[in-house]
């Protein structure tokens, strides 16, 4: 089995390396919009990154087969005291790129892996009415499908080839629409510092759930390469689009493009286009200001 990977540096509004209905299953995790501790400032506006999205959800309608399935990774964010219905606002621009709303899964996440202050303490020190802010420990997996499947187009050797454990399947619930795995903290001294990437096991269940082995996965946010990874260990193919170019050595390593194994068949390409970007170091920057500034503020607190 000949598997492909490519690694496209460019901006994922312009799949323009994909012909229509190329690809098989889509498994991304957008960036989330000005998230202070991951993206700060990257966007001008909301309305800006809505469109940006618009466009993406266009182009996944284009390069998906037929039947096919879009798992989008997404959450509101906080910004500056604002919550964004990014969850909302993406159900509707995907469901107006022309797919079908299939379902939605809540990726819950343990309790003490929350990244930013615990906005529920604000009870503690006023236990009155109109205090409460929850702490977010979930996330939303949206599911869109482009049309219906034809499940008797799939070979029996293929199908077979890709058959669940159904035991793992009932043992880890995957059944339900709540789904509780950790999430990868982007912890000082680890291959994901200062990336927000999501969990292996999110991506693997979703690339069995989905997909066939042999076909093609496409992540249009590649970041770290997380789905590349899996779909490479699931004998899946993968097309990663990233805008930025930085993130070259993290993706290299951590999909294992300098060990690939000659008994896999595995070939690698990466197209570096002129619209690739460089934000790691300068988002990096963005956010070590922002938690200097979150420490003095909360010192200043305490002194008063």
């Amino acid at each position: 089995m000949a598997l492909r990977y490519q690694v496209v540096f460019g901006d994922a509004q312009n799949m323009s390396e994909l012909p229509d209905e190329s690809v098989h299953l889509v498994v991304t995790s957008p960036p989330y919009f000005n998230a202070p501790f991951d993206y700060p400032d990257l966007f001008p506006s909301y309305e800006a990154y809505l469109r940006m999205m618009e466009k993406v959800a266009r182009e996944l309608f284009r390069v998906l087969a037929s039947g096919r399935v879009a798992c989008i990774v997404c959450d509101d964010v906080l910004v500056n005291g604002e919550r964004y219905p990014i969850v909302a606002d993406l159900t509707r621009l995907f469901i107006d790129a022309g797919f079908r709303y299939r379902d939605r899964i809540v990726w819950l996440k343990p309790e003490g892996y929350i990244r930013i202050s615990r906005r529920s303490g604000i009870v503690l020190q006023h236990p009155y009415p109109l205090y409460f802010y929850p702490d977010n420990v979930q996330e939303s997996v949206l599911i869109f499908q482009k049309g219906r499947f034809d499940y008797a187009s799939v070979p029996r050797d293929v199908r077979e080839a890709s058959r669940l454990d159904i035991n793992e399947y009932q043992g880890s619930k995957w059944y339900l629409n709540v789904w509780q795995i950790t999430n990868v903290l982007p912890l000082q001294g680890r291959l994901e510092e200062g990336i927000a990437a999501f969990p292996e096991e999110l991506a693997r269940r979703l690339i069995l759930l989905f997909s066939y082995v042999g076909e093609t996965v496409l992540d249009p946010f590649l970041g770290s390469g997380t789905t590349m990874k899996v779909a490479r260990q699931l004998k899946r193919s993968c097309v990663g689009y990233e805008i930025d170019l930085e993130l070259l050595p993290v993706i290299r390593e951590k999909v294992g493009m300098e060990m690939a194994s000659l008994l896999d068949d595995a070939t690698f390409e990466v197209i570096i286009r002129d619209d690739a970007r460089h934000f790691r170091f300068w988002l990096s920057e963005r956010i070590k200001q922002r938690r200097s500034a979150a420490r003095n503020a909360k010192r200043k607190a305490k002194e008063s």
